[in-house]
């Protein structure tokens, strides 16, 4: 087992532990409630005083064009995995969409930094493991999880984020010094991107952290299911009391819970 799947797992323990000695959660799906906002906490800190100002820096200094050539080279690599994931989940015709785009991008893209398959029509998919575990395997994700630096998770997503990262080529198969420099353009070019609608949270968000862990939940829901997930049941949906059938004998009438 190689050492960072060590590092996960026993962070995975850590994590655990933590949520189990803290207080009841009011939400079912965040037993670690207590974890994951001393984690959040942790986050927003070092997003306030690293990624914050040197991703602001990054998309005032550097032209848009660039900014563009950057963001589109990672993107294109993406691709590449995506279209396994879209055939891991049974979407074949997806599939051949991925390839072709990582084909076409790669060459006449120069390498990715021009998106020349989405002008061709070749729509831009968003697929990982995560996903294709959560159509074949997991339906249940779990408990939502916070890492650090990497953010919110549940136990579904953080397998298939060891999946995902196990095959990543940025980082792998290069001199570890191109290998960091490479992750942090990724990280600071995904940040940038991200700036205008973190100032949108911090202006209309009660609770930041609520607020995040919900956005998070629906939208991975969205993607399993391919934008169409099935309505959920809820505590509203179940009938009145005096319209319910009666418990049998020392049983309590079962109700309607919510969930994946």
């Amino acid at each position: 087992m190689s050492k960072f799947v060590r590092t996960i797992l026993a962070a995975a323990f850590v994590a655990v532990a933590a949520g189990c000695a803290t207080p009841g959660s009011v939400d079912d799906r965040d037993p670690l409630e207590g974890y994951n906002r001393a984690m959040y906490g942790i986050n927003e800190g070092f997003d306030e005083l690293v990624m914050k100002p040197v991703s602001g820096a990054y998309r005032d200094l550097a032209p848009d064009p660039v900014r563009m050539w950057v963001r589109n080279f990672f993107a294109n690599i993406s691709d590449l995995f995506i279209g396994a994931n879209s055939l891991l989940q049974g979407k074949p015709g997806d599939a051949v969409n991925d390839w072709a785009r990582f084909a076409f991008n790669t060459t006449f893209g120069i390498f990715g930094i021009n998106d020349v398959a989405s002008d061709m029509g070749l729509e831009k998919h968003d697929e990982d493991f995560g996903q294709t575990l959560g159509v074949w395997f997991m339906k249940d994700p779990g408990p939502y999880l916070i890492w650090p630096v990497l953010g919110s998770s549940t136990f579904r997503d953080t397998a298939g984020r060891i999946v995902d990262m196990s095959v990543d080529p940025v980082l792998k198969h290069h001199p570890s010094g191109a290998r960091r420099a490479l992750v942090v353009a990724r990280g600071i070019s995904l940040r940038a991107d991200l700036l205008d609608a973190s100032r949108i949270l911090e202006e209309a968000a009660l609770d930041k952290y609520v607020f995040q862990r919900d956005a998070y939940l629906q939208r991975r829901r969205n993607q399993i299911y391919d934008g169409n997930p099935p309505r959920e049941t809820s505590r509203r949906d179940a009938p009145p009391a005096a319209e319910a059938a009666p418990a049998a004998p020392g049983e309590a009438a079962a109700t309607s819970a919510s969930g994946e």
